[in-house]
């Protein structure tokens, strides 16, 4: 089956989900609100779920040529003490690829890359859909519409879409934390190629990429909107007696550098990731907190099984049908898991909790936490042909 798409959302999963509607021989044109693509952001892990999904789209090898394996690296506490360690040789060999590290603004780059210029409309915002029609959507655009077979609703964790087509659905609520980010001015010797470190309420963590530079970021339990004249100077003193290299981070970074988002998630899952030929993706169908590093991962996974859907059916209907049996469960699944990770790691701020958790991570065996990696990250994309 071919037809017409429109992706409104031009972040990972829409870009993601326009290469792999491409390659089954879709007309795809995404809608992007930004008028101008800056290419901000800091840095993000796939895990081989991600790079799989991206390998079925037609992006992998350009991806894992820009990227940076992450072999070592673990838990820690401020002490510096280890809690657990991960091994990323024994990732490679039982999942073909280790975990990588790269920029977000870079994987982005290489997705928008591999599309046609003109297939990118920016400086437009879709605030609503005309789905009268049995066999067509329409999006206004401008002064116009686009008529399609298809839309894709990738339009993020604050989804206007979402809202449209789902209007007793709560939305997105806070989290709880907040997490401030940024990516170091030059490149920086971090010791190991991620790691992450938990305190009484707090996370730091770390992810090194191959031109040298690291990404850092740092998820503080805060009431929402809580902003900083400057946030570095506030970090700096909430992180003066942790071991490096976060301190080191810290002090490598240009203070305009730092982003700070409030952290919100689909606490109320969706019914359904489809509403007549309308396909959730992404945050805007299950947008979840960031403890697993598996937020990007599921929107991948969401464009790779929406394309193998729509090449397997002989209909959008019955195609949109087996892409909400396939995604749902598993994308709700791991938002539930993310969402309990961190109320286990940084989400706890008891020093008695604390010391319990550090206890049992300290005596868990190593092939629990790699359990617990493969449990999420070992995901096989359908087919596209």
């Amino acid at each position: 089956m071919r037809g017409t798409a429109v992706v409104v959302g031009g972040g990972i999963g829409g870009l993601a989900a326009a290469l792999g509607l491409r390659r089954i021989g879709w007309e795809v044109r995404v809608v992007e609100r930004a008028a101008v693509l800056a290419d901000a952001g800091a840095g993000i892990s796939l895990h081989a779920n991600g790079l799989r999904a991206l390998d079925a789209v037609g992006a992998g090898a350009a991806v894992r040529a820009a990227a940076r394996p992450q072999y070592t690296g673990g838990t820690r506490t401020p002490s510096g003490r280890w809690l657990s360690r991960m091994d990323g040789t024994v990732l490679e060999r039982r999942l073909g690829t280790p975990i990588v590290g790269i920029p977000r603004a870079e994987l982005h780059r290489l997705l928008r890359a591999a599309l046609p210029a003109e297939c990118l409309l920016t400086g437009v915002t879709v605030d609503t859909l005309d789905l009268s029609a049995a066999d067509r959507a329409r999006v206004p655009v401008g002064d116009g519409a686009l008529d399609a077979d298809l839309v894709v609703a990738a339009d993020g964790v604050h989804s206007r879409l979402r809202g449209l087509l789902f209007p007793d659905h709560p939305g997105p609520v806070y989290a709880g934390s907040t997490v401030l980010r940024a990516i170091t001015e030059g490149p920086l010797e971090t010791g190991t190629d991620f790691a992450l470190t938990w305190g009484e309420g707090a996370e730091f963590g770390h992810i090194a990429f191959a031109d040298g530079r690291a990404e850092w970021h740092a998820v503080l339990t805060a009431p929402a909107g809580v902003r900083h004249t400057d946030p570095l100077a506030v970090l700096r003193r909430r992180f003066a007696d942790w071991h490096e290299p976060v301190r080191a981070l810290l002090a490598a970074t240009r203070p305009e550098a730092v982003l700070h988002h409030d952290i919100h998630e689909l606490l109320t899952p969706l019914p359904s990731f489809v509403a007549g030929r309308v396909a959730l993706l992404g945050d805007a169908a299950h947008a979840m907190t960031p403890h697993l590093g598996q937020g990007a991962c599921q929107a991948l996974e969401d464009a790779a099984t929406l394309a193998a859907a729509l090449a397997g059916e002989s209909s959008v209907g019955a195609a949109l049908a087996r892409y909400d049996a396939e995604r749902r469960p598993r994308a709700q699944a791991v938002a539930r898991a993310a969402r309990q990770a961190g109320r286990m790691g940084q989400g706890l701020s008891h020093p008695l909790a604390v010391a319990l958790r550090n206890t049992g991570l300290r005596l868990a065996p190593s092939r629990a936490t790699m359990g617990a990696i493969l449990r999420h990250a070992d995901w096989a994309p359908p087919s596209l042909v």
